[in-house]
């Protein structure tokens, strides 16, 4: 009983308002004194609440002395509140984004194992076509079962796993060196990003255990783009190293040294790909 009260307040009705409701569903058509005795609640509040009920149309007296009052059926009750809500939202969807012409999707930061787990399990659960992931081995097992589900339902996935590690659906693509770039950046890392709304990134697991994971979280369409575009960047250099190893080592040296050196300078201590 005490769930249905909080389903009910959750769509609006107050703690009297969801326990009259119920006491009539229990017992109609009915006086205000029974439905005080059944609700176990103040008389007067009965009386109150059972005016504010019938003001909704939640709820419909009788023109007999004493008055009776009986409720909707609850199909009504539920089909008229999502049609109210659908409206709402609808409403919400076209009004909202012109409160501010100039509205710049935010950037959120998480911090601590439970909320990024939990956000980023949201985040697979709710996407619909794809997901692209680099991640760890030791934080991929939290996230497996999500997404073979997701894959189950249809969704591209496609992952840069780091360390020792195996998954059996989507596409992988394994990156080497992973012991030198935990070191590089202080721990381990993850990037997702769904369906090109969608993104995450930061440090799920720091090498300091003084240290709590955090990450960033955002809708953002331009650094959702910049997560894809560095988790697909590093799928391009894993594959053309898979395939042309020798070649690689010819013209830029062990770990490509020669073109990180190029790139980032022979004394920079950035070399962490």
């Amino acid at each position: 009983m005490e769930e249905l009260i909080n389903n009910l307040k959750e769509i609006g009705m107050n703690s009297y308002e969801a326990k009259v409701y119920l006491a009539l569903l229990k017992k109609y058509p009915a006086t205000g004194y029974e439905v005080a005795k059944l609700a176990d609640i103040p008389q007067a509040r009965a009386y109150d609440t059972l005016k504010s009920l019938e003001n909704e149309n939640i709820v419909t007296s009788s023109a007999t002395k004493p008055v009776t009052y009986s409720p909707i059926k609850p199909k009504e009750l539920t089909k008229r509140l999502r049609r109210k809500m659908t409206h709402t939202l609808d409403f919400l969807d076209k009004k909202l984004p012109n409160v501010r012409d100039n509205y710049i999707e935010p950037i959120h930061g998480i911090d601590g194992n439970h909320q990024i787990r939990a956000r980023i399990s949201e985040l697979i659960k709710s996407a619909k076509h794809e997901i692209f992931l680099e991640i760890w081995a030791q934080d991929f097992k939290f996230f497996e079962q999500d997404l073979l589900d997701a894959y189950n339902r249809g969704l591209d996935i496609k992952i840069v796993g780091y360390d020792d590690f195996r998954c059996n659906f989507g596409t992988v693509f394994l990156h080497s060196n992973s012991r030198e770039i935990e070191h590089a950046i202080g721990g381990k890392m993850i990037f997702i990003e769904a369906d090109n709304s969608e993104g995450l990134f930061g440090t799920i697991s720091p090498s300091n255990k003084n240290l709590e994971p955090s990450v960033l979280w955002t809708e953002n369409p331009e650094i959702v783009f910049l997560i894809k575009e560095f988790i697909v960047h590093d799928m391009y250099l894993i594959d053309i190293g898979t395939q042309f190893p020798e070649q690689l080592r010819y013209f830029y040296g062990h770990g490509m040294k020669k073109l990180k050196d190029k790139v980032l300078g022979g004394t920079n201590s950035y070399k962490i790909h």
